[in-house]
């Protein structure tokens, strides 16, 4: 397949110099390239706590592209797919942590636990408060002994993020993000998967069928369903997650996996305010790509019980790049035509006076 890319080797590193390129001076990255892959902010404020997360490429704009104002503070970047090293995750660390400490983010994959584990052992030795929380959203497949982390690490990022900003200790911080953790569940589905660069396509969703909970790197999901449209897409995967969400009000996230298009999108975010568990959504992150997949042609959807302090962490400002800020969710007004207008059933024209 072909793809916009010079080489797979130097894909990763010749992206975030682009990102860097666009970010107007207020990110940069550690020396060390290619082994170290480490994108920090410019006007971190070493008294407050650090906050640093990532894992393997593939999933932009997660992670370097939340490092900003309200967010992270460092993101570690492995290839594609691909855990960074213990080495890249703790040269970040020593990077941005100062005496108030550093809190790791980390999805639930053995590579990234023990990589970003090891690294806070050393830091540790160095003398470091150092937490890390392990993100397991993921509720497709309730037999597996360690859900993944999937979207709903961007619930993490945002709401100990605007902790961080406003100053808050590390324990502060790692108990509210626990709690995140605790509440957040998600769930995807995808008409195709990935193509990762410089490998053949895996084929395996047939014509006419959708995977459910399929991974963020491609992993099978818990099973291939007839798919009959957007509507019927969301309420398979509102069914699946209702179980899971409890009574109160909640935040959802939608998110593109990669490569659905805007106009999908939106159709999906229509659906999602038709379906049954609408009533309990209060506000939505997106529709926009947050962590992708590459090129995947899907969806996730993540719920988080919403409070007040939730809610007002969320809407917290960040920077540089957009961020995932939740909006009030409700329904749409329609405005009145223009005076001189009139609806027919194919499109607005003018009324002529004296007749049609």
């Amino acid at each position: 397949m072909k793809q916009f890319m010079n080489d797979r080797e130097t894909l990763v590193t010749e992206a975030i110099d682009g990102l860097l390129r666009t970010a107007g001076g207020r990110l940069a990255r550690l020396d060390g390239y290619p082994h170290i892959k480490v994108v920090v902010r410019t006007d971190w404020d070493r008294a407050k706590v650090a906050l640093v997360s990532g894992g393997g490429s593939g999933h932009e704009p997660s992670h370097a592209g939340f490092v900003g104002q309200g967010m992270l503070t460092a993101a570690v970047c492995g290839d594609v797919f691909a855990s960074p090293s213990v080495d890249a995750v703790l040269a970040g660390i020593l990077a941005v942590t100062g005496k108030a400490g550093c809190l790791l983010i980390v999805k639930n994959y053995t590579g990234d636990r023990l990589n970003f584990g090891l690294a806070a052992e050393r830091a540790r030795a160095f003398g470091l408060k150092v937490a890390m929380v392990i993100v397991d959203d993921d509720v497709a497949l309730p037999d597996l002994p360690q859900a993944r982390g999937v979207a709903g690490t961007l619930f993490v990022h945002k709401i100990a993020g605007a902790l961080a900003e406003a100053g808050a200790d590390l324990d502060t911080i790692a108990a509210a993000a626990q709690g995140v953790i605790k509440g957040a569940i998600s769930i995807g589905m995808s008409l195709d998967t990935c193509t990762v660069p410089g490998s053949p396509k895996e084929d395996r969703i047939g014509q006419g069928k959708a995977e459910l909970g399929l991974g963020i790197h491609g992993e099978a999901g818990v099973e291939q369903v007839d798919f009959s449209g957007a509507r019927a897409a969301i309420q398979m995967v509102a069914a699946r997650l209702a179980p899971h969400m409890g009574k109160g009000d909640h935040v959802a996230l939608l998110n593109n996996l990669g490569s659905t298009t805007p106009l999908e999108m939106s159709l999906l975010a229509e659906e999602l305010a038709r379906s049954p568990i609408a009533p309990q959504i209060k506000a939505l992150i997106g529709p926009a790509p947050l962590m992708t997949s590459l090129d995947m042609h899907g969806f996730s959807l993540s719920l988080l019980p919403l409070d007040e302090d939730r809610a007002r962490l969320l809407a917290a400002p960040v920077a540089p790049m957009p961020g995932p800020a939740a909006c009030p969710w409700g329904r749409w007004r329609c405005g009145p035509c223009p005076t001189g207008w009139r609806r027919s059933s194919l499109c607005l024209r003018p009324i002529r006076r004296g007749g049609r």
